[in-house]
């Protein structure tokens, strides 16, 4: 049985905020006002009253400020990211069966017409958020892509994140964030199309504007903190299980790191030397992973790899890193995850930011039912068919029936007028009318 040398003092369901009302109100302003209200909430919130479009002359500008190396590493993410989206969109295709002699059925793959990227700001440039929601968008055909961000104050959009954005194809980037941010993509303000789906992570308020206005448009998911667990058995180097779990933690006050292990030398290491890695950090950075740390984080002692495998589907955690023997086991036997980190040459670091499977990912135990943002989120998978006059015949019938027996009489009329026109000589039983 599982032994914990650490638990957590919080959890995230515990701990979050509710914002639902807030949003709401924000919400409606923007419904009612339209671009006026947004603008002054930008005002209010972003602390920003420049130009809420961004021009090609701020594009341009910001491209020339940037030293040559950030925009060749910027492009070097957005080449993998790319070549990673592009090669699931090549899984992702259309079909056709013959069910039955004369009748066809099969399935199209069509883009959204537009889609909202939001990229967080604040604390940390998310360059990398850019280049995740932008560039997958357009490798699966999307037409318009909408990109927003907070700006700076007296700046606008930092130029890296200005870049990349561009850079990845956004259509149109807004100088904006947070509620509003949302509302006026999902409403079309600013001369945009009216998002199909809005993608991308970000704080409290923007998770819950997306969940309330989803319905009336699409959403990637419903975002928590960001999580991540490390599985770690005795060939595991304990320096670089640490290292891991503080860059996680540094994430946010809230967000939780595991260490699931059979080996309890490795975890004990671990723990104590956590807090020195941490006090290293930069004030800022220290700070969040801190709190992470102490209220957050577990460690869990296992029998076995068996064990290990349990608690970790248990967990479900949005980034998951293996640094056990035989990898390839854990690969056949792990089925609850955001992204899988295999071996101690990969990291959650590198997935965040440029190796190329994407980093928004299900947090808060949601990898037990769903992925993360993949070209098929910006895609409809949808059905057609047609059918011989023979091969209705049947159907017809079947469905006369059906429709009768569920007392559903106008449905089974569509049914008795085929059979009448296209069999006049014949007679079919096809249930009766109930009263």
């Amino acid at each position: 049985m599982a032994e914990y040398l650490k638990t957590a003092s919080r959890t995230a369901e515990e701990d979050h905020a509710d914002v639902s009302v807030a949003v709401r109100a924000l919400l409606d302003e923007v419904a009612q006002g339209g671009e006026a209200a947004a603008i002054a909430l930008a005002k209010r919130f972003d602390k920003w009253d420049g130009p809420i479009v961004a021009t090609r002359a701020d594009i341009d500008a910001a491209k020339a400020n940037l030293p040559e190396q950030v925009k060749k590493d910027i492009q070097f993410a957005h080449a993998n990211v790319k070549r990673f989206a592009l090669a699931q969109r090549e899984t992702i295709v259309d079909t056709q069966v013959e069910i039955m002699p004369g009748l066809i059925a099969g399935q199209k793959q069509i883009p959204v017409n537009a889609a909202g990227c939001y990229v967080p700001g604040g604390r940390y440039a998310h360059i990398a958020s850019a280049i995740m929601t932008v560039t997958t968008a357009k490798a699966a055909g999307v037409g318009h892509v909408t990109a927003c961000s907070p700006p700076t104050p007296g700046k606008g959009i930092p130029d890296s994140i200005l870049y990349a954005m561009d850079l990845c194809g956004a259509d149109t980037i807004l100088n904006m964030g947070g509620v509003q941010a949302v509302a006026s993509m999902a409403t079309g303000l600013f001369d945009i199309p009216k998002a199909d789906i809005l993608v991308g992570p970000g704080n409290a308020f923007v998770a819950e504007a997306k969940r309330v206005l989803f319905g009336q448009v699409g959403i990637d998911m419903v975002a928590g903190p960001t999580d991540s667990l490390v599985l770690a058995d005795s060939s595991a180097d304990p320096e670089i299980v640490a290292v891991d779990l503080v860059g996680q933690a540094e994430h946010g006050p809230n967000s939780p790191v595991w260490l699931v292990t059979d080996d309890r030398a490795l975890a004990e290491k671990v723990i104590a030397r956590v807090p020195a890695l941490i006090d290293d950090l930069p004030e800022l950075n220290a700070n969040s992973a801190r709190a992470a740390w102490r209220d957050y984080a577990e460690v869990i002692l296992c029998e076995d790899r068996n064990e290990i495998v349990a608690e970790s589907d248990r967990i479900a955690p949005e980034h998951l890193t293996v640094m056990c023997a035989d990898l390839d086991w854990y690969l056949d036997s792990l089925t609850n995850y955001g992204s899988l980190f295999l071996g101690e040459e990969t990291t959650v670091a590198f997935g965040d930011k440029a190796s190329g499977p994407n980093h928004v990912l299900p947090t808060s135990g949601a990898a037990r039912y769903t992925g993360g943002l993949f070209v098929g989120k910006f895609m409809k998978t949808v059905t057609w068919q047609r059918s011989t006059r023979d091969a209705a015949k049947p159907v017809a019938e079947a469905t006369a029936r059906i429709s009768r027996m569920e007392g559903m009489e106008g449905h089974a009329r569509s049914a008795d007028i085929r059979l009448a026109k296209f069999f006049p000589d014949e007679t079919f039983d096809l249930g009766t009318t109930a009263d």
